[in-house]
């Protein structure tokens, strides 16, 4: 039972200690490892997808300048969190500052937030292209998937602002082992030792809306999607639509099935052990899946890929020669 006994004013606590996985040091090696791949892999297709819808003049359109917002959030999640981890996991100490912690926190639920918005945009984008597609180009217009944009960047942003001044405001009480492997709302809440009810019941608000209405709308535009692909006569047709939607969709379950799981469960069947392990697939795995994801299907990001390489290449065939 958490006490009720701790002072008003409270001091914070230097550091915290991040388990990770001390508790399994035969782990600590082959985690690393498949942290390190995985971090520049994330880096690297996540910024070439940057790349080609910038310079390519073909991936100019709504689902491209989406995609870069995709792919600059996945860049930011992996930086917010790994390098730290890969840190923590290559050194005995396995401490991070009160004002780090409070700093990663509050990014990567800005971001977190900020990506179920995009993706419901993504959806959206889709939905018009195929059942309004004579219409596409006056609704999908440029200043409204900026306006889209903005709106998901400036809501993450409120939600994030929200969680950081009631979290910051939790006392600790000398507890500063946190059983994760980096700073996240949940485990801080888990760790205080006040009345959290507060905190909970606003967390799970937050996130309820946050996650659960832009999942609603998806699942709505596909719904509509579904229809109008049923009704395309030529199995041709039917397969150029589903393809157009197949990358989207795997990418809105790898992020949302493990965000339902973790945010939307009740606090008293919360497991720290297995919720650490949750969070480390979506804040690294899905990252790194998403540009492979959306490349592999995708013959217009394949293509501009192939001439943003070897236009790579004819620069440093030039840059040798010189």
């Amino acid at each position: 039972m958490r006490g009720h006994n701790h002072s008003i004013l409270w001091e914070p606590p230097k550091d915290f200690i991040l388990l990770g996985v001390s508790d399994r040091p035969w782990l600590e090696l082959p985690l690393f490892v498949i942290l390190l791949v995985s971090y520049i892999l994330a880096m690297l297709g996540n910024i070439a997808i940057i790349l080609v819808s910038r310079l390519d003049s073909q991936l100019h359109s709504p689902m491209y300048i989406f995609l870069g917002h995709l792919s600059f959030l996945d860049l930011c999640y992996t930086t917010t969190t790994v390098p730290q981890m890969l840190v923590n996991m290559g050194s005995s100490s396995k401490t991070i500052s009160y004002g780090g912690c409070t700093m990663q926190y509050a990014i990567f639920h800005w971001l977190g937030c900020t990506e179920c918005i995009v993706l419901a945009a993504m959806a959206l984008d889709r939905y018009v292209a195929i059942c309004e597609p004579l219409r596409y180009a006056v609704i999908m217009h440029r200043p409204l998937c900026q306006q889209l944009v903005a709106v998901a960047w400036l809501s993450g942003f409120g939600n994030s602002l929200v969680q950081v001044v009631l979290t910051v405001q939790l006392p600790f009480c000398g507890r500063q082992v946190l059983n994760n492997f980096f700073c996240e709302v949940p485990a801080m809440i888990k760790l205080s030792c006040a009345d959290t009810a507060m905190n909970d019941t606003t967390l799970a608000v937050l996130v309820a809306f946050f996650v659960l209405v832009p999942l609603a709308l998806i699942l709505f535009s596909y719904g509509f999607i579904a229809r109008a692909m049923l009704r395309i006569q030529s199995s041709r047709g039917r397969h150029k639509a589903f393809g157009t939607c197949s990358s989207h969709l795997v990418v809105v379950s790898l992020f949302y099935l493990p965000a339902i799981y973790m945010y939307l469960q009740p606090s008293s069947s919360y497991s720290q052990e297995q919720g650490k392990f949750i969070s480390l697939f979506y804040s690294i795995i899905t990252p790194t899946l998403n540009p492979f994801i959306y490349t592999l299907r995708n013959k217009d990001v394949k293509g501009a890929l192939r001439k943003l390489l070897s236009r790579i290449w004819r620069l440093c065939r030039l840059s040798s020669e010189m």
